[in-house]
């Protein structure tokens, strides 16, 4: 069962993989510093995509007006009065309408459901501000100083059911500094961030990528 399922994936990524250029969703609740990231590496063709479609699940989010501005279409879906379910189904279905490939979560403040999970099976990304599996949830910058670890940095991974927990795709390490505030660790983890999502969007995107139980490589590369 596990080969087939491997299989099945395979075939869809290297379907994605050979599209001339693979259509990204990016969803936020803020000021998506990470979208905008994602946004330049396109323009500077860096990431062989296009942004379809930015969503967010807050009217007021700041990272709105910014999309607009490099000429990405922006869509307001409010979670409000509605279960998970039912505001996932809401934005599946804008997706689809748009023939997303692959979604890239940006600072977006809400857990996913299992249904959006079998939707875009393995085609869901995350970026936490810590090296996983340290650190999960909230604060991860707060924690890491609590803990008194010398190193810690940023992930992307594929979204699972499991908070943080999902296949890690890519990493970057940064030193803790002894005079280190929540603030300082943020804004240079932040720094990191910027780099490391376009990386891993393209690592994804590329041909060969595979998800192999809780790891993803790149077929056929050393």
């Amino acid at each position: 069962m596990q080969s087939s399922t491997r299989f099945g994936y395979r075939a869809r990524e290297m379907t994605i993989a050979n599209m001339v250029t693979p259509r990204i969703a990016i969803l936020i609740s803020g000021r998506g510093s990470n979208m905008l990231a994602l946004l330049e590496a396109i323009v500077a063709g860096r990431l062989n995509a296009k942004a379809a479609v930015v969503i967010s699940n807050v009217e007021s989010a700041p990272g709105l007006e910014a999309a607009s501005k490099q000429g990405v279409e922006t869509l307001v879906l409010s979670h409000k009065e509605k279960t998970r379910e039912e505001h996932d189904r809401q934005v599946i279905a804008e997706l689809n309408t748009r023939d997303v490939s692959l979604v890239c979560l940006a600072g977006y403040m809400r857990l996913v459901s299992a249904e959006f999970l079998r939707a875009f099976h393995h085609r869901v990304l995350n970026i936490h501000p810590s090296l996983l599996p340290a650190f999960p949830g909230l604060n991860a910058q707060e924690q890491a100083l609590r803990h008194g670890v010398k190193i810690t940095g940023c992930t992307v991974h594929i979204v699972d059911e499991e908070l943080d927990r999902g296949p890690i795709v890519l990493q970057r390490a940064v030193p803790v500094n002894d005079s280190d505030t929540v603030e300082s660790l943020s804004a240079r983890i932040l720094e990191q961030e910027h780099i490391a999502y376009p990386e891993a969007v393209r690592i994804v995107l590329s041909e060969g990528f595979v998800v192999d139980g809780r790891r993803t490589r790149v077929a056929n590369q050393s």
